[in-house]
């Protein structure tokens, strides 16, 4: 069977399965108080790929084969992005009424609700983390980790700087300083916690965590094209708003060009790097392909 057509196969089931861990220990939307359950199952439900739940699992399963003991860690972490998105939607952050083909959580519920839905969303990452059937020191290690990489050392430190940078000439190194941490920390960190949770040796974390980088900045420069030449219908939510807001992107200091030039060399040394796992790296081999030709 085609690679391309066994990985989409592949994504499927294992969206299905981070669904229903998500499902497992998301509150319910008729519980007590109903309307911040509601916004947050809203979100967390409103499709997307599940790209970093899906690194998750494909770094584990170089090791390993069975994914229950890691499938609450790698929900967790489609919590921590599922909590960025909702506020990177407000009206004072990135201002979008669209997500994932949807109106966004605040178009939806309000900006106060969705504003504690984001802050839900984010604590209880950490509690469905002590859920995984891992060493407990394991547990603490990506507590800690994972809070370090959505926080403001992290995540966050890459969203002020972005709200810091909106209509301001920024250099190489500040665009390189927002994306990596906006970004590629939290796919990063999901094929780290696959591939700890699976007992991978030093070499072959480095191995894994050098590809992460690599196609974490790869799908921020993708992204940044296709707010330029995507289409509305296929990305799920407004294009043309990086230039508009005067954002700091890849083809607003390199150009449409040589970004794409730079996600291509990008990909083909995160494709290299991930060569030395032989067969067992293939469908990271496909993905990295998957993610430099992505319409959506």
């Amino acid at each position: 069977m085609d690679p391309k057509v066994l990985l989409k196969k592949d994504m499927k089931e294992k969206q299905e399965l981070v669904n229903i861990v998500l499902d497992r220990y998301m509150p319910r939307k008729d519980e007590y108080p109903k309307e911040i359950h509601k916004a947050m199952r809203y979100s967390i439900f409103a499709g997307g790929k599940r790209l970093r739940p899906y690194l998750c699992f494909l770094a584990y399963q170089l090791f390993k084969d069975e994914l229950d003991a890691i499938a609450p860690v790698a929900a967790a972490i489609e919590m921590i992005h599922t909590y960025t998105l909702i506020h990177d939607d407000l009206p004072d952050i990135d201002d979008d009424e669209y997500r994932r083909g949807k109106k966004s959580c605040h178009v939806v519920f309000g900006e106060g609700v969705a504003l504690l839905a984001g802050d839900a969303l984010l604590a209880n990452a950490f509690e469905v983390i002590t859920y995984a059937e891992i060493e407990d020191a394991l547990k603490v290690q990506f507590v800690r980790e994972l809070a370090k990489e959505a926080g403001i050392k992290g995540v966050i430190a890459g969203q002020m700087m972005d709200i810091d940078s909106e209509g301001k000439k920024v250099d190489k190194k500040t665009l390189n300083y927002i994306h990596t941490n906006k970004t590629a920390k939290l796919i990063n960190v999901s094929l780290r916690f696959g591939a700890l949770a699976a007992k991978a040796k030093a070499k072959d974390l480095a191995i894994i965590e050098d590809y992460g980088t690599k196609i974490g900045l790869v799908f921020q420069i993708v992204d940044d094209l296709l707010d330029i030449e995507g289409s509305e219908a296929k990305l799920g939510k407004s294009i043309g708003k990086d230039e508009a807001q005067g954002k700091a992107t890849f083809p607003a200091i390199y150009g449409i060009e040589e970004s794409r030039q730079m996600a291509a060399e990008l990909t083909a040394k995160a494709k290299e790097s991930i060569s030395s796992f032989g067969e067992r790296g293939l469908r990271l081999m496909v993905l990295a392909d998957f993610l430099l030709n992505r319409k959506s």
